[in-house]
């Protein structure tokens, strides 16, 4: 065999050999797209989910009656957090524990105060996100193999997306021209064409991906050598001398309503939607009560003296430095968690079409590996067209399923 030959042999063997990545890519957007829609997806199919209001003019029931009547229905369980959702068609969730240490979440309807059921242990959200995030491999000690071998796909993701601007020459000039999507040419024009234009209107859904999935590396990176970046400080605690004492034994101890302690905290956080309210876990912990207010992608929280409303902490917008405000922005923008229902239709949409480049650029990528090998099986020489003399010979694609430069300026 000769040379040039040996040297063409080894290339289909390394084209063959990164397979696996771009269908594991391909998975992953696949399943990650499906991720951002699947609470919507439980939404239409587990009817203890949905939160409907008797009549138009019915408001959501108070912070205090709500947490009365959840008691009523259910008076053997300690409530540990309620949570509201952003939308409003969707039913409230309840942590609860119940004796003997049983943990579950029940639905409510926050309308009504009604326990609609509880809530599947590992329903298609969390079923999604898991295979997603890190393939469903368990956290055993620290964080999953399966989160590492995702998050890494965001630097081949992120080079070729520079790769692809690279050799998209003055790719901006497509934004004033009409698009091309040429059909009943074959099946790799047509690919090429929806994977330029793909490309094109998705650079910065698939610039943001690729950073905040590079981050979730770096956070794992960090987690598991015991690193944190974090400014906050020690767990805020109710001194024992403001913690109240009863003479009987099994007498309730005098606490705040739950309305005059989320007023006191969206007092001291202006702008602040009240959105999760952790409950105290012994005499000495504060209630917290969270929320997002004018930007949207994190939360504040304020901790409150559940016995004479003081505030005992505050983890406000301004108490995080810059590069905490990059790092906690990066989870939502990456969900697309952070807006209701249509600004994740948006990310659904977009993902399904960095997707669908996936799946084009690894189709057009199979079939000239496949044209390769069996010309290479067949001893077979590749053609060349003749071209007048001093025509430098058109270059071959830098990256699978990109373009010639001569395709993309066209």
């Amino acid at each position: 065999m000769s040379k040039p030959s040996r040297s063409k042999l080894w290339f289909l063997v390394h084209s063959w050999a990164a397979l696996p990545i771009w269908l594991f890519m391909f998975f992953i957007c696949a399943t990650g797209t499906i991720a951002v829609i699947s609470q919507e997806i439980v939404w239409l199919v587990h009817p203890a989910v949905r939160a409907q209001a008797p009549d138009a003019n019915t408001p959501r029931m108070g912070y205090q009656e709500l947490l009365d009547t959840i008691r009523k229905q259910e008076p053997q369980a300690h409530i540990n957090r309620l949570s509201w959702p952003e939308e409003s068609q969707f039913a409230l969730t309840a942590s609860v524990t119940y004796p003997g240490a049983r943990s579950t979440s029940l639905y409510v309807n926050p309308y009504t105060g009604a326990v609609q059921g509880p809530a599947l242990s590992f329903d298609l959200r969390q079923f999604m996100r898991a295979l997603h995030g890190w393939l469903l491999i368990p956290f055993t000690n620290g964080y999953s193999w399966g989160w590492y071998l995702v998050s890494i796909l965001s630097i081949p993701m992120l080079v070729s997306l520079v790769t692809g601007l690279v050799v998209y020459k003055r790719f901006w000039r497509a934004y004033f021209q009409k698009p091309r999507l040429r059909t009943g040419q074959g099946s790799r024009i047509f690919w090429g064409d929806f994977h330029r234009l793909a490309g094109l209107w998705s650079i910065w859904f698939v610039l943001l991906i690729s950073i905040s999935a590079m981050w979730f590396l770096v956070q794992a990176i960090l987690g598991d050598t015991h690193t944190t970046i974090s400014t906050q400080g020690i767990p805020a605690v109710v001194a024992r001398d403001q913690v109240p004492t009863v003479k009987t034994p099994g007498e309730a101890v005098p606490r705040l309503s739950l309305d005059q302690v989320v007023a006191n905290a969206e007092r001291d956080l202006p702008g602040m939607e009240t959105q999760q309210i952790f409950f105290s876990g012994n005499a000495y912990d504060p209630v917290t009560v969270a929320g997002r207010g004018a930007y949207p992608l994190m939360y504040q929280y304020a901790q409150i003296n559940p016995y004479d409303g003081k505030t005992e902490d505050l983890r406000r917008l301004s108490d995080r430095n810059g590069l905490e405000f990059f790092t906690e922005s990066m989870r939502p923008l990456h969900t697309g968690d952070f807006g209701g229902f249509w600004l994740k239709l948006v990310w659904f949409l977009f993902g399904l079409l960095l997707t669908m480049m996936s799946l084009s650029g690894l189709l057009i990528w199979t079939k000239r590996t496949t044209q390769a090998t069996v010309k290479a099986v067949r001893g077979e020489r590749p053609q060349t067209a003749r071209r007048p003399a001093g025509k430098p010979a058109r270059a071959a694609d830098p990256v699978p399923g990109a373009a010639t430069a001569r395709e993309v300026t066209e």
